[in-house]
């Protein structure tokens, strides 16, 4: 049994409402952007993983608070190519996206988390959140029960890693004070969340609401759950 468990937030606790793509593309309008919704949403992933590539290739997996804003910004000029002659309006964009995505009304916690926070919190069960993300998660979970109650935040940015990074691991379990297969990891990623926190030592699950992803990726069947309930049930397992 995990002396921890600790959540990855976008994709596994909470998601964008509206989604990205959309939210992208009604900035974008707003000044002078004339891609579709499904423009935005085939350039979005290809502009994240350049961003990434760009700030590995002087060292992998660092970051920090005007990193993450920076590479936000380059995310941004990735996806709005045609705008690539008029920096004001990326400008523009940027900033009103970064606000955006502050804000407790852009998100939404999927349906199984307040019960299984509810039931592990019972438990007696360390309950915390490892995510790459940057300071405004914090001000987003504020109005979101029960993560504003959650007590142990490690977020990238913070951290001064990003998952996979063996010291974002590390970290988290320094200061939680538990050697690192005592602490268990719920997350939607497979190389990020499951892969990294098992290299580190941790115990983990692997979050897919579409139910394919363990056989998909040649996990064992009880490392992939559906829904966030089915954490108590695979916790008696051998994980």
């Amino acid at each position: 049994m995990p002396q921890a468990i600790l959540f990855d937030a976008v994709g596994t606790l909470l998601r964008p409402t509206p989604s990205v793509a959309e939210a992208y593309h009604a900035a974008g309008q707003r000044h002078g952007s004339r891609l579709t919704v499904a423009e935005i949403g085939a350039t979005f992933d290809d502009a994240v993983t350049a961003s990434l590539a760009t700030d590995e290739a002087a060292e992998p997996h660092r970051t920090s608070e005007p990193q993450e804003r920076q590479r936000w910004r380059a995310i941004v000029d990735h996806v709005f190519v045609d705008l690539k002659d008029d920096e004001p309006a990326r400008v523009a964009i940027f900033e009103e996206l970064w606000q955006h995505f502050a804000s407790i009304e852009s998100w939404s916690l999927f349906a199984d988390v307040e019960p299984v926070w509810q039931e592990l919190a019972g438990a007696e069960i360390v309950l915390g959140v490892a995510s790459n993300f940057d300071a405004r998660l914090r001000t987003i979970a504020a109005g979101l029960p029960p993560l504003d109650r959650c007590a142990h935040w490690f977020i990238s940015s913070e951290v001064g890693y990003r998952k996979p990074a063996p010291n974002f691991f590390a970290r988290a379990a320094d200061a939680l004070g538990l050697a690192a297969e005592q602490i268990l990891l719920v997350g939607d990623d497979v190389e990020n969340d499951y892969r990294a926190a098992r290299a580190a030592g941790w115990q983990a699950l692997l979050i897919d609401r579409r139910g394919d992803a363990a056989t998909r990726h040649g996990l064992p069947e009880q490392h992939g759950l559906r829904r966030l309930t089915e954490v108590s049930q695979v916790l008696a397992l051998e994980i």
